[in-house]
């Protein structure tokens, strides 16, 4: 078994030839380009998606390789995944000869081959260059060509950055400072996924609303915070694709996963430094401004600024970029109970809006949306250690007063306001 750490971008056609030129630039071995054929298979019931598991075999230069790749971790474009491969004489399915361990409980190799067939094909021309930068051996594969599925057919245009040896931070830094463009963006659906998606008609999903963050009991603060941007993050990816596609709704679901980011980098700032999130918060911050500018969404899921505003957060997140600027005692802090930190601040949300909405708002709703928003995502992050029915009416009472002031719905304005104030707390400590 190895791990596989990938970095993976969506390429626009229009800069290809830009990029391919600033690949040639990189020093480092340089291979032409391949033709590689891939079989993806499964089972009449996707049994093998059901477990997060894809498996393929890849074919190229008359060679052959059977591939299963296992339930992983991916944080916006960066896929981690435990992978196994197995060469093979021809392009037969040889289930037997993956380890045993390799199986979850419920499956193997003996009842899974014979219901296996295959479903979609991915085949494209693979140029690749490998490079050392940094302390890392990074491998970097361009892929051109198409994703089949049954009847239907999609592009392929796709830019692999994999880490050979070295440090996860090589990779990002590589891509930032080399290859980000506009054009270019992270891909959160790999080959698979999207190739899944193909086979079952390619609709686009539906826009999500955000949820509360479900955390163990006894997670620390820093899971705390690690959590909670992550969860912003795969709000952002999700419906960033969806924006490229021109689904309504997907601009302002995106601009909420953002919004939800730097709130969490505002309400963890009593712990984290504001120096350790200066550049992220910079960089959300032009983002979200070019996100209330933008009317074109597909290009705007392709510009620059997107790329490296996310690329940022990833970075802060997978390498943990606020360890290096805490001090002894915020590390101790750190490690201590989110759920007493979740408590302390809900107070303190609660407190927050009680005060901004005591009184009838007599025409000053609008100047505190921003207010409420920002103490709803706190919620989202904060209340997931209480059972949903009981911190849901007061969630619910809060979110529909912020509807209906963002729906400018005058008359139901102020019986809302009464009814959220009405709503008892559902968090210990909280002083009633």
């Amino acid at each position: 078994m190895s791990q596989e750490i990938e970095l993976k971008f969506l390429v626009h056609p229009d800069v290809t030839d830009a990029l391919r030129a600033a690949l040639n630039a990189l020093p480092g071995d340089h291979t032409t380009p391949r033709k590689l054929l891939n079989i993806y298979y499964e089972t009449p019931d996707m049994l093998l998606r059901r477990h997060d598991m894809g498996l393929r075999i890849r074919g190229v230069d008359g060679c052959y390789e059977m591939t299963m790749k296992t339930a992983g971790r991916t944080v916006g474009g960066l896929h981690q995944r435990p992978e196994y491969n197995v060469a093979l004489t021809e392009p037969r399915l040889a289930l037997s000869r993956f380890p045993q361990e390799m199986w979850p409980e419920g499956l193997d190799a003996q009842t899974l081959e014979p219901q296996l067939s295959p479903l979609f094909h991915t085949d494209f021309e693979r140029e690749k260059w490998v490079v050392a930068y940094g302390k890392s051996r990074i491998e970097i594969a361009l892929d051109m060509g198409e994703i089949r599925g049954g009847e239907s057919r999609e592009p392929l245009s796709e830019l692999e950055l994999e880490l050979l040896d070295g440090r996860v931070e090589d990779i990002l830094a590589l891509a930032r400072e080399h290859l980000l463009r506009d054009g270019l963006r992270q891909g959160g659906l790999s080959k698979a996924a999207r190739g899944y998606n193909l086979a079952r008609g390619n609709a686009p999903g539906e826009c999500k609303a955000l949820s509360v963050l479900e955390l163990a009991p006894k997670a620390t603060l820093e899971q705390g915070l690690s959590g909670a941007l992550a969860q912003a993050l795969a709000h952002w990816q999700y419906h960033e694709e969806l924006l490229a596609r021109g689904v309504p709704g997907a601009q302002k679901q995106v601009a909420h996963a953002v919004a939800l980011a730097r709130h969490i980098l505002a309400l963890f700032g009593v712990v984290v430094p504001r120096k350790a999130s200066a550049r992220l918060r910079e960089q959300l911050s032009q983002f979200s401004d070019a996100l209330d500018a933008e009317t074109d969404t597909d290009a705007l899921a392709w510009r620059v600024v997107c790329g490296s505003a996310k690329l940022t957060l990833i970075d802060w997140l997978v390498t943990c970029g606020w360890q290096p600027f805490l001090s002894e005692a915020a590390r101790s802090k750190m490690q201590g109970s989110f759920k007493r930190f979740a408590d302390t601040h809900l107070s303190r949300v609660a407190a927050e809006l009680k005060a901004a909405f005591r009184q009838p708002l007599a025409g000053r709703d609008i100047d505190q949306l921003p207010r409420l928003e920002r103490a709803l995502h706190c919620a989202y992050v904060l209340a997931g250690f209480y059972p949903h029915d009981a911190r849901q009416p007061w969630i619910e009472g809060w979110q529909a007063l912020a509807r209906a002031i963002d729906g400018n719905l005058v008359y139901q304005i102020e019986p809302l306001r009464k009814q959220a104030l009405s709503v008892a707390p559902f968090w210990r400590h909280s002083g009633q």
